[in-house]
């Protein structure tokens, strides 16, 4: 199915929904929206499903299609368990079949109560300032644009990197992988099969006990038999211009590397929702809501997907926040029904699925 440009919204129309986040659980929101009968609009600071696009190249989802599957859109694809690459063809795929109409490029700002309802500002690439309103937003920003840092000198260096996409640049290089999660056993696997001489350094004992059934072993086969180095209960101080400053319990080394990668996780960026009103737990981060609607302590600003979890981002996936955008689009539309009812004498509310 070819993909449809996004629909045009006159520049003076008022919005029933306005969603911030144009990856998957936004996506599903703004069908859902639409399938309703309201007028939507998805903003988001990238391209579609932005966060996809950062993951590994070759990854694929432990999650099987079926549950990554939104609006109604069967999920074809020849594996069970989809890759990348089908994701992404999957979902805008389902952009195209429900003609969701995007704002991409746009960071969105501020979000303000006006007359019932909110103003939106948004800055795009080109520098333009934008100003929407809508009765209603949805926050689904999700986590993924925001890894952590350790914060220690330099770590913005340019061969200090914080994303790991594939393996091919390293053959028969130096690469320091720091972290004791899933992303940094699948890094320092990809690595150390493809040719790289891949050193682990961890904080933590051991691996984590998160990470997936078939990864520990094996990684921890790799590590017993020599082909990774490990380095745990070891934390880095700095990076120097050519390799790692760790400090561990046997004094402080210095590892020499041409290529470290950062993955220890994804903090939510909670200044926006914040600014807009919302309440934020200060230790946890996870945000004031009502679980049953998704609205937060702002009448009728939503918040959907990860961000519900706060620090704890590995508790929220897309299978487990599909419903998000029902529960908040049916809320919405109650919400709404005594405006069109008043608007619409005589004329039935539409229903919500």
């Amino acid at each position: 199915m070819a993909e449809r440009g996004p629909a045009r919204l006159p520049a003076e129309s008022v919005l029933d929904l306005l969603v911030v986040g144009a990856g998957p659980t936004g996506i599903a929101l703004g069908a859902e929206a639409k399938q309703a009968g309201l007028s939507v609009l998805l903003v988001d600071r990238g391209p579609l499903t932005a966060n996809l696009l950062g993951f590994p190249t070759y990854m694929s989802f432990f999650t099987t299609r079926e549950r990554l599957e939104i609006a109604g859109v069967p999920f074809s694809a020849p594996s069970e368990k989809p890759d990348r690459r089908e994701a992404l063809a999957y979902y805008r795929a389902v952009v195209a079949h429900h003609e969701l109409p995007l704002a991409l490029h746009e960071e969105v700002s501020e979000i303000r109560r006006r007359d019932g309802g909110f103003e939106v500002g948004s800055r795009g690439r080109d520098g333009d300032r934008r100003l929407r309103r809508a009765r209603a937003v949805a926050l689904a920003t999700g986590y993924f644009h925001n890894p952590r840092r350790l914060g220690v000198p330099g770590e913005d260096r340019s061969w200090v990197r914080r994303r790991y996409r594939e393996p091919y640049g390293h053959f028969g290089e130096r690469v320091a992988v720091v972290g004791g999660g899933n992303s940094a056993a699948e890094a320092a696997l990809d690595l150390h099969r493809n040719g790289a001489r891949v050193t682990l350094i961890h904080r933590g004992g051991e691996l984590k006990g998160t990470v997936k059934y078939w990864l520990k072993p094996d990684l921890e086969n790799r590590i017993a038999e020599g082909g990774v180095e490990a380095r745990f209960e070891t934390e880095v101080e700095a990076f120097g211009e050519d390799g790692l400053e760790l400090r561990s319990p046997r004094g402080r080394e210095r590892l020499p590397a041409d290529a470290a990668y950062v993955l220890i996780g994804y903090e939510v960026d909670w200044e926006l929702e914040r600014r807009a009103g919302v309440e934020v737990d200060a230790a946890t981060l996870v945000p004031a809501f009502d679980p049953e609607t998704c609205e937060s302590n702002v009448a009728g600003l939503y918040l959907a997907g990860t961000l519900q979890a706060g620090r704890d981002t590995g508790r929220i996936f897309i299978e487990n926040s599909r419903d998000h955008g029902r529960k908040i689009v049916r809320h919405l539309r109650d919400r709404l029904r005594p405006r069109e009812a008043t608007a619409r004498p005589g004329r039935p509310p539409r229903s919500v699925r």
